[in-house]
């Protein structure tokens, strides 16, 4: 696990309270350290990198984030597990068992082909083991409410379950609480939430298929260009192609505006 160096000392060290914000680089999640700044907490940031196809543009934008909010930032290099985790489009993306990400609506069938098993199980508890060795009070988790009919380990049972398993495997040494703040919200009122908070949006990745530019096609990134159209606000994004041609176009910049 390493540190980044630029961010390590930057907090002030009168905050008694502790978070671990599991931080993909992602909006969700960087919405979710935001919202625990907000209230007060010191934040230790940490990005995992299981393995997944779009892992280095997740970390480029898991540094950004970090580096703009000052925070503590360190990354758990478990690259080798993606391999081991089946037929994954977010796993599987070497040799000839390679498996496409599809195109089309974050919430269509064919998405189950993302489904990585047990992701959010070993993240969690990856970030529980650091939190435990960090003190810390709390980790946080950016799943949301759009994630329930795909992935089973982003439903309220998950996070249930998953504080009940962190207590008996921690007893007596401080287990942290898990916490999923937008487990309520869809994608629309995380994005509302991140302006309200100030969140610099446009540091964050979203799309599944990695590269320098969202594809724009992938569910990931019609569900991101979905929500800023929803939300009322201007999508500071780069997409390769429109994400959805009935309510976004792409304007001189490569930006995705809101056509309705």
């Amino acid at each position: 696990m390493t540190d980044n160096p630029d961010t390590a000392d930057s907090q002030p060290p009168m905050w008694s309270r502790r978070a671990v914000v599991v931080l993909s680089g992602g909006l969700d999640s960087t919405v979710a350290l935001a919202e625990y700044l907000e209230r007060g907490y010191l934040i230790q940031a940490l990005s995992i990198d299981y393995g997944q196809r779009h892992a280095q543009a997740e970390l480029r934008a898991a540094y950004a984030v970090a580096a703009h909010y000052g925070v503590r930032h360190a990354v758990a290099d478990l690259s080798e597990l993606g391999p081991l985790l089946g037929r994954s489009a977010l796993t599987a993306h070497h040799g000839t068992g390679a498996v496409d990400v599809p195109d089309g609506h974050y919430a269509d069938e064919s998405m189950r082909a993302t489904v990585v098993p047990n992701r959010n199980a070993i993240l969690a508890s990856v970030a529980v083991g650091f939190a435990v060795a960090a003190r810390a009070d709390v980790v946080v988790l950016g799943v949301h409410a759009g994630d329930h009919p795909i992935y089973p380990d982003c439903r309220p049972e998950f996070l249930t379950a998953l504080n009940t398993l962190v207590k008996v495997a921690n007893d007596g040494f401080a287990p942290p609480v898990v916490d999923a703040p937008f487990l309520t919200f869809d994608k629309a009122a995380i994005v509302a939430r991140g302006v309200a908070l100030g969140v610099p949006l446009e540091l964050t990745w979203s799309c599944y298929r990695g590269g320098s530019v969202h594809c724009g096609t992938c569910g990931t990134c019609v569900e991101r260009a979905e929500a800023f159209t929803v939300a009322g606000h201007r999508d500071p994004t780069r997409y390769a192609a429109p994400a959805n041609t009935d309510t976004l176009a792409i304007d001189a910049t490569g930006e995705a505006v809101c056509s309705r």
